[in-house]
């Protein structure tokens, strides 16, 4: 591949991205929408700068990352372990089936008020519904990449001497199935900063909490400060997952 070809998507992608923000500066000073409900790209550094000198927007990063990560954790765990059980044990997963057709369904949404009631406006309810939020996408994962696993795979374990359960959950299933399962977990990624803003935009401390103070001001550059945040966010955890992924997958190249 030449260095022509290489850069060429590199090129493009920035020159559709500057069209985008001129014609997003363009549409408010056209007078074609007021710039309270379509603020300018130019004022968002301003507000940002005065955010961060605020103290607002690095307490509200902390206080997210803190409720993501830890629910992003725990529903993982969950999902992982629930999925890889009923992925191996037909009767487990025949004895939770129509529980998981009654619940699955739910939207996270529907958690908010007894996430409230149970935990209280605190971190606990907003870690509650990003558990919730990314557990049955992981679940599903795991499911199907143990489910996956070729047979024949086992078979030869079974011959080099991996007879137990645990040897062969250990050494042969998890490993083969890892890919799937991170490929769900992956998918989690972004699905749990969804749950983050529903979980705040109800009272729990963070980036939702102050994106919402803001829409009551009518102050759209500062709740646009705070979506370009999540962006953010999500762009570097999910390239720090990329990386991590290449790397425990270095086996398959």
């Amino acid at each position: 591949m030449t260095k022509v070809s290489a850069a060429r998507p590199l090129a493009l992608g920035a020159l559709g991205l500057a069209l985008f923000l001129g014609l997003w500066e363009l549409v408010p000073r056209l007078g074609l929408a007021p710039p309270t409900l379509l603020p300018m790209p130019s004022l968002l550094p301003a507000a940002f700068l005065r955010e961060v000198q605020n103290g607002i927007w690095p307490t509200a990063v902390a206080q997210s990352l803190g409720h993501y990560l830890i629910g992003l954790a725990c529903g993982v765990a969950a999902g992982v372990a629930l999925g890889v059980a009923t992925g191996l044990w037909r009767p487990l997963e025949e004895a939770l089936a129509w529980v998981v057709r009654v619940l699955r369904p739910i939207p996270g949404l529907a958690w908010v008020p007894f996430a409230i009631l149970w935990f209280g406006v605190d971190q606990a309810a907003a870690v509650f519904i990003i558990a919730v939020g990314v557990f049955w996408i992981v679940f599903f994962a795991a499911q199907g990449a143990i489910r996956s696993v070729d047979r024949d795979l086992i078979e030869v374990a079974e011959a080099f001497g991996f007879s137990g359960a645990w040897d062969k959950l250990r050494k042969v299933l998890l490993p083969a199935a890892l890919p799937g399962v991170l490929v769900g977990v992956r998918t989690a990624l972004g699905q749990a900063w969804m749950a983050v803003v529903a979980a705040e935009l109800f009272g729990v401390p963070g980036l939702g909490q102050r994106m919402n103070q803001a829409s009551s001001l009518l102050a759209t550059d500062i709740v646009v400060v705070y979506m370009l945040t999540m962006a953010a966010l999500y762009g570097l955890i999910d390239t720090l997952f990329v990386g991590i992924q290449s790397r425990a997958l270095a086996w398959k190249k």
